[in-house]
């Protein structure tokens, strides 16, 4: 809470007793000061439900189940006490140890008696949202972390989500999995990681409208430059289908750029626009003989060569985290989507589905700069899109599966085809990653921000081009693509004192 006190300017005040012991809330009863009662994500999205509406941003509605009611499942089921039993002798550094332990701990949860009370009052708020959207409506059942979204630390990706859920039963068995996702590997690494206990985090679960972007498209919103921390930038990320596979970083996504000044003049300052692979999409699969709601197929190729999204779009979007910025007074990392084509399928508008602060560049040291130079050239193995401006080199070393980080040592350059949250227990040792899918705004990349570690994303052959034991250098000092060269190059790092 201290945390957000800080980030958002909020007083002691704000921590009022009226709705503390409610096991669910709504949208509309939710702001950004109740984030100790529904997490981050739940508080941002009843911040711009209640406030920014009226000034024209598109929010789904929805609700919160709270972190009481979190609280409420464990005193019930009488499971605390047995995970911080499986948690004592808990040791992050060792993969088998914390993915033993975690999957422990899911488990106990997973299996836990779901309390009548609980239950019952998931499924009037539920009924709620069928007498809004119609009978069985699609919802997303998402996590939101009481210590998450952060000023100096994301949170993201680091539980999970689960898209296109309906009927009572589906929306109970998935609270349970988002309940259980408190205990991933990757967030269970990342609390130590940023200094926390793991009984100092509750999980609150958002349960919100779905957005048709399975038949349109969907993706990330910066209100800054996310290498540079440019603030009159806003740059966009989008691909085709649902956004999970644009924040998973499974597709190398579409990238604009909007100049904020000149929009607020009422111009149309597109600065930049360039045509991501997005090989893959995520969409909707109602089929009732598969285990999973969504499902990825392969792009047309007139979807991989055009814009997923309209100038007119674009720049609805980039007016939006304007918007969104001078609400909460800082750079915004947000999610959009769009519903639909609007003909055959959903509205065709746009909304914003989360959004949370910027943790890289409005945490940076403004004082001190620090510059990254290669002081030779060599073999270039492989290029991609550079996230942050550093050099890091080592050993490489090519994992194909998750499953096998355990074998990753300190130091070590990891290549692989893409990375998710569940990488991060070697994410935060290596000393740099490669991959072959993903964009700027993927939660990949803005984890290796936080951590400072250099990473080159989306190059499309790393894996082909660079074999475990080479010894090699991934450069993201070099402007907006990073390279990833053969051998240990010299290079030296100039710090520069701006307050003198």
């Amino acid at each position: 809470w201290l945390f957000y006190k800080k980030a958002y300017g909020l007083g002691d005040e704000s921590m009022g007793q009226a709705h503390d012991e409610k096991l669910i809330l709504w949208f509309d009863e939710i702001g950004i000061e109740d984030v100790p009662l529904v997490g981050g994500k739940n508080a941002s999205l009843g911040e711009m439900y209640q406030h920014l509406t009226g000034k024209g941003v598109a929010v789904p509605h929805g609700f919160a189940i709270t972190a009481y009611a979190y609280r409420y499942l464990l005193k019930e089921a009488g499971i605390e006490a047995e995970i911080r039993q499986v948690l004592s002798d808990l040791d992050t550094e060792d993969m088998a140890n914390l993915a033993e332990r975690g999957e422990k701990c899911r488990d106990i949860i997973r299996n836990a008696p779901f309390p009548d009370t609980l239950r019952d009052a998931i499924i009037e708020a539920y009924q709620k949202m069928e007498a809004e959207y119609g009978e069985n409506c699609d919802v997303a059942v998402r996590s939101s972390a009481t210590a998450e979204d952060l000023p100096d630390a994301s949170f993201a990706g680091q539980q999970e989500t689960y898209l296109n859920i309906h009927g009572y039963d589906n929306i109970i068995q998935n609270c349970r999995k988002c309940f259980a996702s408190l205990f991933t590997n990757r967030a269970i690494s990342y609390r130590k990681h940023q200094g926390f206990g793991q009984f100092d985090v509750y999980l609150s679960i958002t349960v919100q409208k779905m957005v048709r972007s399975d038949s349109a498209s969907s993706g990330v919103l910066f209100s800054i430059d996310t290498e540079s921390g440019f603030e009159d930038a806003c740059f966009i990320t989008g691909a085709w289908g649902l956004g999970e596979n644009v924040v998973q970083g499974a597709v190398n996504p579409d990238e604009y750029y909007v100049y904020k000044p000149k929009l607020k003049e009422g111009k149309r300052p597109i600065v930049g626009k360039k045509i991501g692979s997005k090989a893959i999409k995520m969409i909707y699969d109602n089929d009732p003989s598969t285990e999973e709601p969504v499902k990825n197929i392969d792009t047309t190729e007139a979807e991989r060569n055009s814009y997923v999204i309209s100038d007119d779009e674009i720049l609805q979007l980039a007016k939006w985290a304007c918007i969104i910025e001078d609400h909460y007074g800082k750079g915004m990392d947000i999610e959009w989507a769009k519903d639909g084509d609007g003909k055959e399928v959903g509205t065709g508008d746009l909304f914003i589905v989360q959004a949370r602060p910027e943790t890289v560049h409005s945490q940076a040291n403004k004082s001190v700069m620090e510059t990254y130079k290669l002081l030779e050239k060599g073999t270039v193995l492989s290029e991609g899109l550079a996230v942050g401006t550093k050099i890091g080199q080592g050993v490489a070393h090519c994992i194909e599966n998750v499953k096998d980080i355990g074998t990753f040592k300190k130091g070590e350059v990891l290549v692989t085809d893409m990375t998710d949250p569940d990488w991060e227990p070697i994410m935060k040792i290596a000393g740099a990653i490669v991959t072959n899918r993903g964009g700027r705004t993927c939660h990949a990349a803005i984890i290796s921000r936080e951590l400072g570690i250099p990473c080159v994303i989306g190059t499309g052959d790393a894996t082909d081009n660079i074999t475990t034991g080479q010894e090699i250098t991934a450069s993201s000092a070099e402007g907006e693509t990073g390279y990833v060269y053969e051998g240990l190059l010299k290079y030296e790092i100039e710090t520069t004192d701006l307050a003198n």
